[in-house]
């Protein structure tokens, strides 16, 4: 599904503990690391979305989660044009998400990366808030940016 302008609805989960440190994952098989994000299914909102790839892409349940807060509006991103399908490249620029901060009230131990067939990533670990606008691929930095400047001043309280 991809909107009037190019992109792609999509979902991005910053999942921090009690220390406001948040969950970094590793891509599988790769050496990039990045918060969980999904697509935004036809007919699903995008809290919906976020509690279907959070199960997927790192095994929590909504009662593992709180929900502190969420972007008030969509965060785009252009992908690179080398890494669009063939097919794509005539209709679709990237990515528009809703971003949310959840609070993990479950335990470290319920975090489990192999819950699809083709896991998304391979390892996780805890890092300081702001460390992921260091790490994180070029194309994506400014909507990292901008979502943990929103989303901090909930953590800030």
């Amino acid at each position: 599904m991809i909107d009037n302008e190019g992109y792609r609805p999509n979902v991005g989960i910053i999942i921090c503990n009690n220390e406001k440190k948040v969950l970094w994952a590793k891509r599988a098989d790769e050496d990039a690391w990045q918060f969980p994000q999904g697509g935004i299914n036809e007919g699903e909102s995008p809290e919906e979305a976020m509690y279907r790839e959070l199960m997927e892409e790192v095994g929590l349940s909504p009662h593992h989660v709180e929900i502190i807060a969420r972007t008030k509006e969509w965060l785009r991103y252009d992908v690179p044009k080398n890494w669009i399908r063939r097919d794509w490249r005539d209709r679709y620029k990237g990515q528009k998400q809703i971003w949310f901060l959840l609070r993990l009230i479950g335990e470290d131990s319920n975090v489990f990366l192999k819950n699809t067939n083709k896991p998304e990533f391979d390892a996780w670990r805890w890092d300081d808030f702001w460390s992921p606008l260091d790490q994180i691929i070029d194309f994506k930095r400014d909507v990292y940016e901008q979502a943990l400047n929103e989303l901090w001043e909930y953590l800030s309280e």
